[in-house]
Parts: C-alpha cells; structure tokens; sequence
C-alpha cells in the first residue's frame, strides 16, 4: 500500500490491525476507522496504543454509547447508518469532516445496503481490510468499485508456512437424526429444516465428547440459534454470549478467555467479526449461517493465531448426515480446500478414535 487507496485481505490473525496503524502513520493525516461493533472499537484503540506513538487522547470512538472524534475516530458502521426521521445525522456530521484516510475493517461488508452509504464519506484515501473477500451473492467486485483494486491477497497455507499463523486439523462429524427427529424433519417446511437438523439434541453428546478429548485447551462453542446455544452452556457449564449479552459483560468474559481464566466458552455469531481471541485452540461449530463460506472463514480464523509454541488448532463442525445441514457443510468444504486445507468427515461412533 503506497498512500492510494485499496483493499488488503490477510487471514485472521495476520495482522490487518497493524496494516491499518502502518497506513496511518504513511498517511500522516485525520484518521476514521470503521468497525463492525463496540467491542472492535475498543480492540482497535488498544491495539493502536500498544503498537504505536498514539496516546489515548488521541484516539475517539464514536459508538452507541460515546461520541468522541479525535485524530484518529473509531466509529461502528451501526452508529454511521443510524437513521433519525429520514435523515442520517451521525452520517452526516462525519462526512462534513476532510479525513485523510478511511479504514474500512470486515470490508467485505460494504455491497450491503445498510453499509454501502458509508462508501460516501468524504476522504482522500482509503483502505479495505478483510480476511476473506467472499460474499455468498457474488458481489465482491462491488468493493473494489467502492474502495479501490485489491493491493494484497495472501493465501492462507502460505501465512502459515512463514509462521504466522497456526496449522488447522479441520473434522467434519456427521451425527445421524433420531427417528422421531427424522419424522419431524420431513415433515416441516423447507425454511425450518435447516434448524430442525441444525439443532438435533445428537450433536450436544458431541460436543461434550470433544470437549473432554481437549480438556484445559482454550475451546469455542459457536452456533447461530440461541435456544441450542443456552443448552450446551448449561450441559457444559460454560458461559455463553450472544446478542444480548452487555458489551461490559462481553468485554469480561473475552478477557477471561485470553488471559486463561476460563477456558471454554459458547458464543453466537456475535464473535464472528473483529473479535480477538488469540488463544483459541479449538473450535466446535454446531449451526451456522447455511454454510456461508465467509462465516466459515471468521470462524476458522478464530483459531489461526500463533499462539504458544505453534501448536496446531482444531476445527470440528457437527453435521446431521442427509439433511440439508449436509447440503450446506458443502460449501464449507469448497471455501476449505481453495484455502488448502485438508478436510475430513468422520461418523460420530468413531470420534472416540479420532480424538483419543
């Protein structure tokens, strides 16, 4: 990146915060970066603190809850899109400003509506970061309209192979629907049986055996219906967050994990964006957004983080065999390979072998 604008996508963990502070310090200029929730924000400021010359001072954020602009503003692409009797006041008051540089984070957002109207903001350069430009509707040629070319595409294996990141065992476990499960999933409409198969009280019993097999390893839960959420957390005993969960409460608990307080924790898709879990070594996904390829890569690179000794992570998705859950896992397996990863599907009744 050489002052222009452009996007950058490097995989979970590469680094894409500190291709954000090193185009800033080239830019020497007013700085506004977009974040995809509070959380972020605060992840951004302290990691621009730690990494550079940058006091605290210096650095707003312009959230739901603060509205602060500095130097260099941290602002949520929810607060900017905020929409008050027809009009976009928090919009509005940023795009008077002349920034000098605009950092786009989970750039891959930006083709959606409700994000697109950021493109707009006044700036003199900007910059896109993602770890994966891949958008289940086929519009990513939409973000180099909006920001600019792609400048930088590491592939993952390669990442790996410098070090980077960590190697990736990825297991596909294929649990089989109970009888009366299987009768009412034939039964349902088409748009309930992905949750029907989803959420099968089978995968629970796996994910405890999983959970056993790396006990003492940092380990995630992760899921999208909150009903089968609540219910492992309680059958493990491990806390949960989700969308409701206060970001003081979030922030606690992310903390927690990192630091190795805890080491298990059931999330929704509310940690699959911009959330920094560094010492993630496993992670365990039973329902996902209908085998979205870009979920699976915020998901698989919750795990890519060097961590301590260079260990290797451990991704297991629990599938329901002839389903439409099975459907999906296709995609999964496709985004998988592109990014050189081996991919193995096992039958639940032998993951005592696998895991032991």
């Amino acid at each position: 990146w050489h002052g222009g604008s452009g996007v950058v996508v490097l995989p979970c963990g590469a680094g894409k915060t500190l291709v954000g502070a090193a185009a800033m310090a080239h830019a020497q200029a007013t700085t506004l970066i977009l974040v995809t929730n509070t959380v972020s924000a605060r992840q951004w400021k302290d990691e621009l603190v730690r990494r550079t010359s940058l006091t605290p001072d210096e650095i707003g954020e312009y959230s739901g809850s603060v509205k602060e602009i500095r130097p260099v503003t941290i602002a949520t692409y929810q607060v900017l899109t905020m929409r008050r009797k027809g009009a976009y006041p928090h919009l509005e008051l940023l795009d008077a400003r002349d920034w000098g540089l605009v950092v786009y984070d989970e750039v891959h957002l930006l083709p959606a509506p409700i994000f697109r109207m950021t493109a707009d903001l006044q700036a003199r350069r900007r910059l896109g970061l993602t770890a994966t430009l891949v958008r289940e509707d086929g519009r990513e040629g939409d973000v180099f309209s909006l920001i600019g070319p792609k400048r930088y595409d590491a592939p993952w294996k390669d990442i790996e192979a410098q070090g980077w990141i960590a190697p990736a065992d990825c297991v596909e476990v294929r649990v089989t629907l109970p009888a009366g499960e299987r009768l009412v999933y034939a039964t349902a409409e088409p748009d309930e049986r992905y949750r029907i198969a989803s959420c099968t009280h089978h995968k629970i019993d796996v994910v405890k055996e999983i959970v056993a097999s790396h006990a003492g390893k940092p380990t995630l839960v992760i899921g999208q219906y909150l009903e089968q959420l609540d219910e492992i957390a309680a059958s493990l005993d491990a806390p949960v967050i989700e969308g409701k969960t206060s970001v003081k409460e979030r922030q606690r608990l992310f903390d927690a994990f990192r630091s190795g307080e805890i080491d298990l924790l059931v999330v929704s898709k509310v940690a699959n964006f911009s959330i920094d879990l560094p010492s993630a070594e496993v992670a365990i996904q039973v329902s996902g957004a209908y085998g979205s390829r870009q979920e699976e890569a915020q998901r698989l690179g919750r795990l890519l983080r060097p961590g301590d000794g260079n260990k290797t992570a451990h991704f297991y998705t629990i599938v329901s065999r002839d389903t439409v859950d099975a459907d999906f896992a296709q995609n999964r397996q496709r985004f998988l390979a592109e990014q050189g990863y081996a991919y193995r599907i096992v039958d639940a009744d032998s993951l005592g072998d696998l895991t032991s």
